[in-house]
This record gives structure tokens, sequence and C-alpha cells, in this order.
């Protein structure tokens, strides 16, 4: 039997991008969801215009991590198998939505918990070069998170990924940002998630493309990145998980 896959957009303010990017999306995805996170554009237009796809609304801006976490709810309780997320702006290639999430369950072996995208696992032609100071950030807290976690990652902050559904129920997202897979990445390793990267091209079609406010600074992005590490990995059981 086929593993049920659902494929996850996130998008804030991504009326110029959305038609190209979702036609590309449903040409190799049978189910869609789109979250969007209150956005002030055309973008919730453009989305009724779509027909076929799931969308769920954030009535007000919550942030990345926020739009991730309805997505992952949205496969948990609509049973799949495999939740793929893709980017909305057109960096990543839509064709590899199905290899992706196949490769949760190879032939012969136990499934994975997270395929990770990674931008920085092969070279492809035509790849982009990254902008110095996102470059930089990435391998700063890549380093971070291989010595501190034991992981083995190229790339810990590419949005493209599939995730095994069920152990997604482990999870307890509360950091609602950017920041929000260092939270990820410090649960996957305390649930024992297994992981394993994935090569994709390397698009930068926006290298101006704004993480808000003081974010936009990269030694206050990485300040704020390592703040919320820490405090992640104090938080052997957060008491917001209930648990």
């Amino acid at each position: 039997m086929q593993p049920k896959v659902l494929t996850a957009l996130p998008v804030y303010n991504e009326e110029a991008h959305l038609l190209p990017v979702l036609a590309e999306v449903c040409r190799y995805a049978d189910d869609v969801l789109v979250v969007n996170d209150g956005s002030k554009d055309g973008t919730a237009k453009v989305l009724s215009s779509i027909p076929g796809i799931q969308i769920a609304t954030h009535l007000t801006n919550q942030g990345y991590g926020a739009a991730l976490r309805t997505a992952f709810n949205y496969a948990i309780e609509h049973k799949y198998d495999v939740v793929v997320t893709i980017d909305c702006d057109g960096q990543h290639e839509p064709s590899l939505i199905p290899t992706i999430a196949a490769a949760v369950f190879p032939e012969n072996d136990e499934p994975y918990d997270i395929i990770s995208g990674s931008r920085y696992l092969k070279r492809f032609d035509g790849d982009s070069v990254p902008p110095e100071e996102r470059r930089k950030v990435n391998v700063e807290v890549t380093k971070l998170l291989n010595q501190e976690l034991g992981l083995n990652l190229t790339d810990s902050f590419c949005g493209f990924k599939a995730y095994r559904t069920l152990p997604l129920e482990n999870l307890c997202i509360t950091e609602l940002g950017y920041a929000m897979p260092l939270q990820l990445w410090v649960q996957a390793v305390r649930h024992g998630f297994r992981i394993q990267e994935f090569p994709v091209p390397l698009v930068y079609l926006d290298e101006k493309r704004s993480f808000g406010g003081a974010l936009d600074d990269s030694a206050k992005r990485m300040a704020y990145y390592r703040e919320v590490f820490d405090r992640e990995r104090a938080a052997c059981c957060p008491s917001a998980c209930g648990t």
C-alpha cells in the first residue's frame, strides 16, 4: 500500500509566487495544504481561486514555526503517513516531492522519521551562490547541532523536508518563529528520530528576503537561535507539552 502523503506549504504574503509554485506542486502532489499565516496582501484571494487544495488560515501572523505546527497537526488529524513541507517562494523543486516522500519508507529498511533536504550535500548544475551572511549562520547553527546533539547534518535550515507523521505526535512545538527548527532538532534527537539528509538544488531567488525586524541582523539572528537552542536543551519536559 502506498503511503498517504500530504504536501504542506507555509505562506505569508506570497501573492506573487503562489500561482506558479502551486501549479508545479499540484503536478507532483495529490493532497496539498496551504497554511496562510495571516497574510495581509492578496494571498487569501489567490488561494480561493485555486481548486483542489486545502487551506488552513491563521487570522493573524503567528510565524513560520506556527505554520509548520498547523501542518503537522493537520497531517496527524487526517491520518497521513507522510507530510512533505516545501516553501512557497520558488526556491524548492516540486518535482522532487514524490522522491523525498518515498525516502521516508526505504525498501528493506526501517522507516526514517525525518528526510531533511540539504542544499550542500551535493552540487547541482545551476546552483546559486548563497548570500554570505545566510550561509555563515547556517554553517554555525549546523556545526552547533552536530557537536551538541551528535547529528551529521550539512544543512540545518532547509525547509524542504519529509516527515513520518506518527512520530510527530511526540513533538511539542512552542517556538513559533524562524528558530522553530532548532527546537525541532533537539526534540527529534530526544525522541530518537531516525534522520537522513536528501540532496536538493541550491536556489536563491530573493537574496534580500527579510526575516523581520531585528532578525535581519545576522548577529542578532544567531543570538536568537542560540537562545532557543539552549532553552530547549534545558527543558527535559516542557510544561507546555502537558507531559
